[in-house]
């Protein structure tokens, strides 16, 4: 018999005690009665737990919580090696007392439910009160109703690798401004909330403030700060200057809320400042900084220039337009609707934006399957992983790929990935010829290093700037663009992503100095849900 299982005689058979008590007490093994007939154990139930099991399981789990019994209350899930130590951290690192859990209508298998307790520490107190909700499932082996575990059971912010402490913070409490001295809250700009929580964990100390005592969430990535739920005892702010414009801000943010799942970057391209960074998300994920997807054709901006750098054709130069495109077995299409055009140069296919213009040119020597690679390293500093944002961000990734994924990655396709701050880095580069890495805090403050390439030359990126110009007044980004005075320009892009009913819609444009890049998930052609993004938070620039 294994060690730490305990036998004893029930009835005349044997069981087997097992500890844990969401898995019952006893283990019925089959014995042989005086007439030589034999016994088992009930079957193991099957299927979705019943309403009953719901409420008996909710109320069992929830009184073990509410005295503070970690190992009892984490018996009642399915996973109590992850829960009990989050569930004793609630109780011994979170100091939360006085526990009172309201359990909301079932629908279902699913039950949302109230938590109301009390943060002591230090001769202080203060109520802690918020919503969350659990989903009762079927253990596996037991057959038992238990509730399925996830952090959020605990706290609806908490994931994997998060706990709860309450003390004295991690980095002190930050005011965090504007280029201007405008003071950034959440309450304002909300998109701005987990970017500021990232800022305060990374600069708290360097601010010149004093932290407080709270209960906070501590997650388990540590680039990421502290979000705290309740401030027992408050800090001293130290101020933080950030590169952002109120004006460019707000405005990203009324852009955003009008498409769900979007977000949207602004940059100064004559010095590489964040003016803008905004999100429209279901969940806290800054998209606009780590996002890694597609971007379309958008990504013809770096493809041009490739052609343009290595002699293949110029502005001016041919890329005839036709209506499929064959690479190493694989045909390409354009967007539906699109007239061939035989002799189209690159100008009228980067505006019209046809894939198989640039399917087709890809093909030409000297271009290598390093070439668009080298081009985004050396030209655009993209794919090095050596952008010092001053908070967590993707520098984009373009890998050298050979067969059919060679002319996909010219169009934005393939195994190409990039962020809005990505692109709307690439397009600040083709506004003065010269890459400078986007940064949201100065690099005085702590020493960052900024990353650098060799940009444009100069025929090059006029040639790149007048293209996007006559995107942004003649070709598909005209309607996005339209009512916007100055110097401007644009490009397009629609990403294909399997499994999705509608394309990626991105887009990234120019007006003076200020450079623009959105991209919105399942928003259909490029000009119709980022195009009008990119154009509204333009029409801030000056």
């Amino acid at each position: 018999m294994r060690k730490g299982v305990k036998a004893a005689v029930v009835g005349g058979v044997f069981a087997v005690m097992v500890g844990g008590a969401g898995y019952g007490a006893y283990n019925v093994v089959t014995a042989i009665s005086g007439d030589g007939t034999a016994g088992g154990p009930a079957p193991v139930r099957t299927g979705t737990p019943d309403g009953d099991e719901v409420e008996e399981t909710t109320e069992q789990f929830f009184a073990a919580w509410e005295k503070g019994d970690a190992a009892e209350a984490a018996a009642y899930t399915n996973d109590s090696g992850s829960a009990e130590p989050l569930l004793a951290a609630y109780r011994d690192d979170a100091h939360l007392t006085g526990v009172r859990i309201k359990a909301g209508t079932p629908s279902g298998t699913t039950v949302p439910y109230s938590v109301r307790a009390t943060v002591r520490y230090r001769g202080k107190s203060k109520p802690l009160s918020y919503d969350s909700e659990l989903t009762v499932v079927r253990g596996v082996t037991t057959g038992k109703a238990l509730v399925g575990w996830k952090p959020s059971v605990v706290h609806p912010d908490l994931v994997e690798g998060d706990t709860l402490v309450t003390g004295e913070a991690a980095s002190a409490p930050i005011q965090a401004v504007d280029r201007n001295n405008v003071v950034l809250t959440e309450g304002k700009y909300p998109s701005l909330g987990p970017i500021l929580d990232a800022l305060r964990g990374r600069y708290g100390d360097k601010a010149g403030g004093a932290p407080g005592i709270e209960l906070a969430i501590r997650h388990a990535d540590e680039n990421a700060g502290d979000k705290t739920l309740v401030t027992l005892a408050k800090g001293r702010p130290g101020r933080l200057r950030t590169t952002i414009s109120a004006s460019a801000q707000a405005a990203a943010e009324r852009a955003v809320e009008g498409y769900a799942e979007s977000s949207v970057v602004a940059v100064k391209p004559s010095t590489g400042e964040v003016l803008a960074v905004a999100n429209h998300r279901k969940d806290a994920f800054n998209a606009a900084f780590e996002g890694r997807l597609a971007p379309g054709s958008t990504m013809k901006i770096i493809t041009a220039a490739m052609l343009i750098d290595n002699g293949v054709t110029s502005m001016n130069g041919p890329a005839p337009c036709t209506d499929t495109a064959v690479w190493q077995s694989q045909t390409f299409h354009n967007l539906k609707g699109m007239a061939p055009n035989g002799k189209a140069t690159l100008a009228n296919s980067f505006m019209r934006s046809c894939n198989t213009a640039f399917v087709k040119l890809v093909d030409e020597k000297p271009l290598t399957d390093a070439s668009l690679t080298t081009e985004a390293r050396e030209r655009f500093g993209l794919g090095r992983d050596d952008w010092k944002t001053g908070i967590i961000s993707f520098d984009g990734r373009i890998p050298e790929s050979g067969g059919p994924d060679r002319a996909a990655n010219a169009i934005g396709q393939g195994q190409v990935q990039m962020s809005p701050l990505n692109m709307a880095s690439v397009t600040a580069t083709v506004v003065t010829g010269s890459f400078h890495q986007p940064y949201l805090v100065s690099p005085k403050l702590d020493g960052r290093e900024l990353a650098t390439a060799r940009g444009l030359s100069s025929g090059t990126g006029a040639q790149l700037k007048q293209m996007m110009r006559l995107t942004a007044t003649q070709g598909t980004g005209a309607r996005a663009m339209a009512g916007l005075g100055g110097d401007i320009g644009a490009k397009t892009g629609s990403a294909e992503v399997d499994g999705q009913a509608r394309s990626n819609s991105w887009f990234t444009g120019f007006r003076g100095d200020m450079a623009v890049a959105a991209m919105t998930e399942e928003g259909g052609h490029g000009g119709d849900a980022a195009g009008p993004i990119v154009a509204d938070v333009l029409r801030t620039s000056g």
